[in-house]
This record gives structure tokens, sequence and C-alpha cells, in this order.
């Protein structure tokens, strides 16, 4: 069941340090009437989030209006790989503005062409060809689409099944969901398609078994012939969780594909440009999927997404069938080429893996004194804690709800619990941040957690 923030401000602990500051109760009485707003013209699906009214952001930093601010572990939802409110970001959005040019449908433009040629330059082969989109959900609708496309080109209607993984998140759209792996996230949609089958994610924790074989005895579990697989999707890494799958597992994976002729489909909404140590997330496999797709980093501020893939794949629709209304908007191809020259010019994928280091040494060693902690996963500035009932795996997701509330009061702004029932936090801070910052902040993160492992021992 989803929390739901307390509106009621109260008293907490003053703090200043060089990178967090909190001088008011919380929620700020202030924010109230705002949040009331919001709460009157929007559903109640938007209250997931801490009660924290934004009012600017910059670098690893989000501040109110009223004095406060946060080291950003949210990076939004992993948006601001390159930083928030980037000068040269702002620069680029202001100056395609003023050039009176925010919208131009599928028509061609400048700007357009200058981003695909820049992503191809620096995806490696054969993703050489990108179809530019809005979110990651609609670019996971697009590589269903290409797949099954494929699929019945290559093999006949019969060769329709897409195959995913369990506990993925691939967005909330009809198709993303179906391709999802979180059971109550589908209830809505009632009618499933019979083509879509998650197999057990190898992530050596919820799923002990990492071995491929796995992978295919689900198959047989689910009565599919390996000849209709029209494509495998995966997360780079497991959205709720960070965990990544075994390099093994993943070149055996991309043979089987290759066997098959199937499409391996890397969705990299959360794990491209620089997130985990390397430009792209699948680099730790040391494989290249047939699709790679993008979202949230790739702009650092605005909406836009992309499907990158190999040519033969890309041309299979026919002109006019593959649109969006705000394809490659202008405005949003400005933001991403400003944020890739940042992320690629400050290494920013080296300072992931960097800071990352000492951030998951930092975590490891908490873990390893914590038995509320059942796993630490993730590389670079990507992290997931879980959360559980300590000698077991049975999540806990109020600990974990209660460690990102204290958290938040201490100036460390993180989004709610995610994976495995809310139990999971999530940190993935800007790739910007430094160590000094990572220190302070997790000191917090720290102290909040012991509280909160303390507060859970009294009530019991």
């Amino acid at each position: 069941m989803a929390r739901e923030y307390s509106m009621v401000p109260r008293a907490v602990p003053r703090v200043e340090t060089p990178f967090r500051r909190i001088v008011t109760d919380l929620p700020v009485p202030e924010s109230l009437p705002i949040l009331e707003r919001l709460h009157a013209c929007e559903p109640i699906a938007m209250r997931g989030q801490p009660p924290i009214v934004w009012h600017r952001a910059e670098g690893f930093q989000v501040f109110d209006a009223w004095g406060n601010q946060w080291v950003d572990w949210s990076s939004g939802v992993l948006i601001a790989n390159a930083g928030h409110g980037r000068q040269e970001i702002v620069d680029a959005i202001a100056a395609q503005a003023s050039a009176h040019l925010l919208t131009n449908y599928c028509f061609p433009s400048e700007i357009r062409a200058r981003l695909v040629e820049k992503l191809v330059s620096i995806l490696p082969e054969p993703l050489k060809k990108v179809f530019l989109l809005t979110t990651g959900s609609e670019a996971v609708e697009c590589a269903i689409k290409l797949c099954r496309t494929h699929g019945v080109k290559s093999g006949g209607r019969s060769k329709n099944v897409i195959v995913s993984f369990g506990e993925a998140f691939h967005g909330r759209t009809l198709g993303a969901q179906q391709a999802g792996g979180i059971p109550a996230l589908k209830e809505w949609i009632v009618n499933l398609d019979a083509g879509f089958v998650q197999a057990p994610f190898p992530d050596g924790y919820r799923t002990p078994d990492t071995s491929f074989g796995r992978f295919e005895r689900s198959l047989r579990e689910n009565s599919i012939e390996p000849q209709n697989v029209a494509g495998v999707i995966l997360e780079t890494y497991q959205g709720g969780s960070a965990a990544f799958a075994p390099p093994a597992y993943m070149r055996d994976l991309r043979s089987w594909c290759n066997g098959h002729k199937a499409l391996l489909v890397c969705d990299e909404v959360q794990a491209g440009f620089g997130r985990t140590g390397t430009l792209w997330g699948f680099e730790h496999y040391g494989i290249v999927p047939d699709l790679a797709l993008f979202g949230k980093g790739i702009s650092s501020s605005l909406p836009l997404a992309a499907v990158a893939g190999r040519p033969a794949v890309m041309d299979l629709q026919p002109p006019g069938s593959m649109t969006s209304t705000h394809t490659g908007n202008p405005v949003c191809c400005a933001a991403a080429l400003a944020s890739i020259d940042l992320i690629l010019r400050e290494d920013l994928a080296g300072n992931s893996r960097r800071v990352g280091g000492l951030l998951h040494q930092k975590l490891c060693a908490l873990a390893s004194r914590t038995p509320q902690i059942g796993r630490v996963e993730g590389k670079g500035l990507v992290a997931g804690i879980a959360c559980v009932v300590p000698g077991t795996k049975e999540p806990d997701a109020g600990l974990a709800w209660d460690v990102v509330r204290r958290a938040i009061e201490k100036g460390v702004l993180m989004f709610s619990p995610v994976g495995h029932g809310g139990a999971t936090i999530k940190i993935c801070p800007p790739l910007t941040i430094t160590e000094a910052a990572i220190l302070d902040s997790f000191a917090a993160f720290e102290e909040g957690f012991a509280e909160a492992v303390g507060a859970q021992a009294g009530a019991a």
C-alpha cells in the first residue's frame, strides 16, 4: 500500500553544513497553500513524493524558497546527470527559444540532425540509427513495435513473443507495463497480452540461480518455443533494485538471441549517459544490444528519449509509420546537445565511477553492521539498499520509508522508496557530485538509518 506523507508541519533539528541547510519546520508551513492547490487540482497519484516544494536546483543541490537546501540524491528521477541548472544547458535552451523554432513535428531541422549525428558518433557499432521521442515509455513502445515487426518478417506471425524479466519496470503505458515484471502494476490492464512473458532476473539475491539455464527453463515453464521469441528486453540494471545481471549471463543471452533471430533490447533509460560509471550501462556486460533505449539523463533537463539500433531494424517501418508529435523537439535537442557535451568534456562517467566507488564503499560498510540491510546493489552513482526484516529477505517497506523521511529532514533529498513493495532505497545523485558532498550527505543518511532502526526497535 502506497504511503502518503503528512501535511502537518513538525519541528526538526536545524542543520547547517557546507552542503545542507534546514532552518524551518517540515513541511514548511508557508508551503502548505501551494501543496493544497496541487492536491485540489491533481490526482491522488501525484502525492507519492515528499512534500518539499522545489524553488531552484543547481549542480547537486535543491533549494526551496524558505532557506532550506538539500544534497539531491534523486537527480529528479535520474534525470540531472550533468547537474541541475547547468548554465551551458540554460544558455542552449535560451538560444534555441530565441531562434523562434519551438516545435517542428517530424519536419526536418538542423538541430535534430546535429543531435542524432552526435548520438551515432558516440554509440558503438551497430547502433547507427536513432529515432528521437519524448519519454522512456514511448521508447519502450517503439522497441516492442520493432521487435514484433522484425519477428513477423523473419519467422511469421507466431514469432511475436516479448520476453522480459521479473521485477522490471519499463514505464507506465500499456505495452511498457506488460513488458514490466511487477504484477501489481498490471492489474488495471485486465486482458493481458499472452505474447509477453517474464523470466526471473538473475540478481543472485532474490533469484539465487544466475545460470543462463534458468532463462531457458522459464521459457519452457511458460510454454514458449524459442523460435517464437521476437525480442528480449531488460533494464541494463533493474530500476527498482539497481541490480545488474552477471556478465556471463548477458553474453549467453546475446548469443541466444543471435541464434534464435530475436532482438536484444537494453532499456538504458536510467543507465545511460554515465550513470553507472561507463557512458553506456551495457558496457559492463561486454555486449552491444540490437536496440538501446534512452531518456532521463539524455538532456539533464527537458523531456526527450531515443531509440538507437541496427539500421536494418530501425528501417523496418515505412515512411510516416513511426512518428511522435514532439519527436526531436528543437529546444529539447539543444538541451541534450549541451548536456552530452558536458558529460563528455567533464568525464562525468569517470566521476561517477570514482565518487560512486566511495559511495558504495560506505554503503557496504553500513550494510556489514546493519542486519536490516539485506543487499546493496548498483554501480557508479546508482545504488539500491534493500531494507529487510533481519535474518530474512522479507522486505521492510516501513523502515525504508522512515529512513527516507529522516534523511530529508537532515538535508538529503531522496524520492520515495521503490522496488519490492517499496522497501528499496534508491540513491542516484547528479554525476557532478563531489567526494566531500558524498561524505557529508552519507553521514546524514547513516544517522537517519540508525534513528529509524532505533525507533523501530523501540516500538516493538
